[in-house]
């Protein structure tokens, strides 16, 4: 076990987001009440009615709390619909979780790739959990399973594409509030899409691989999340050269998983999944109520091992 750190780094202020005047939002929840035009849901799943206390324009659902974000489900009833890879170019189709309720107004949008020879079934579980906290979020499948990071990259954006353009859920999603997520070569497709895409709001990759170590290029508030143990990716060779090589003018942090190994994002895991919820609630809906589980960092916690981070966030 590695000791338990925290290593502040200093950084520019992050970037301008689009402003949303109160007319403008009223009339996007006067229009997506009904959630119009998408399917029916293949399965819905029953959560607690969410409840608005939002003080800034995107924020969604109830002021957290440690205990709500560490729930296997979040204040947001989901459904989830099925998208066919014969339907779709640039990426192997997939699974989209959403919201049932618009009430609040639309939502950011997620893309989860899988890893090396997995499918999407490998991250239904994070998929899901993330878009009861308020996401529609793609879990996609890749073209092949044995696509390499450079081109899950390419379909982890292909999929947010078709997501605000075509999908049924896209009258849900606002284009301007994108992210991405991926475990091990689908990680290393996170750095990628992030690198390529400097609009996107968020990057998480999980237990990354990649060949390439330098991402000095990224600008997106990237969270990357390592794994103690981990022989395939192991942190030494993957995520903190990842993590040391963004530049600290951006907003990042550095979690890896005390004893765990390199499967770990593949199974229900309550630290993956509590700071997942935290960055993106932090920098895809800009929602400032997420900062307190991220600044100051987290000490005490028996499931990390070492954290480092650029706060306090701008």
């Amino acid at each position: 076990m590695q000791p338990y750190s925290t290593t502040p780094q200093a950084h520019a202020p992050r970037r301008s987001r689009r402003a949303t005047t109160v007319a403008t939002l009223t009339l996007a929840l006067a229009l997506l009440g009904t959630g119009g035009g998408l399917a029916p849901a293949a399965q819905a799943v029953a959560a607690p009615a969410a409840q608005a206390t939002a003080a800034g324009p995107y924020d969604r659902g109830p002021d957290p709390t440690n205990a709500g974000i560490e729930a296997v489900r979040g204040p947001f009833a989901i459904a989830e619909t099925n998208v066919s890879s014969l339907r779709v170019t640039g990426f192997g189709g997939g699974t989209i979780y959403y919201p049932t309720s618009t009430s609040e107004g639309t939502f950011g949008g997620i893309a989860i790739a899988p890893g090396y020879t997995a499918s999407r079934s490998s991250m239904a579980w994070l998929a899901s959990r993330l878009a009861s906290h308020g996401f529609v979020v793609f879990n996609i499948d890749t073209i092949t399973t044995a696509d390499q990071p450079a081109s899950r990259g390419r379909q982890l954006l292909a999929a947010l594409d078709y997501l605000v353009q075509s999908s049924s859920a896209a009258s849900r999603v606002d284009a301007g509030r994108l992210g991405v997520m991926g475990h091990s070569m689908g990680g290393g497709g996170t750095l990628e899409a992030a690198n390529s895409r400097p609009q996107l709001q968020a990057a998480i990759p999980l237990t990354a691989w990649n060949l390439t170590k330098n991402w000095s290029g990224i600008r997106v508030p990237t969270l990357i999340v390592g794994a103690e143990n981990d022989t395939i990716a192991s942190v030494s060779l993957h995520s903190k050269p990842f993590y040391n090589s963004i530049p600290a003018s951006s907003e990042k942090a550095y979690l890896e998983l005390d004893g765990a190994g390199h499967f770990a994002p593949n199974s229900s895991n309550t630290t993956i999944a509590k700071y997942s919820i935290s960055w993106l609630k932090r920098f895809v809906d800009n929602d400032t109520r997420y900062e307190q589980f991220l600044c100051p960092a987290p000490r005490g916690d028996r499931n990390i091992s070492e954290y480092q981070d650029t706060c306090p966030h701008s």
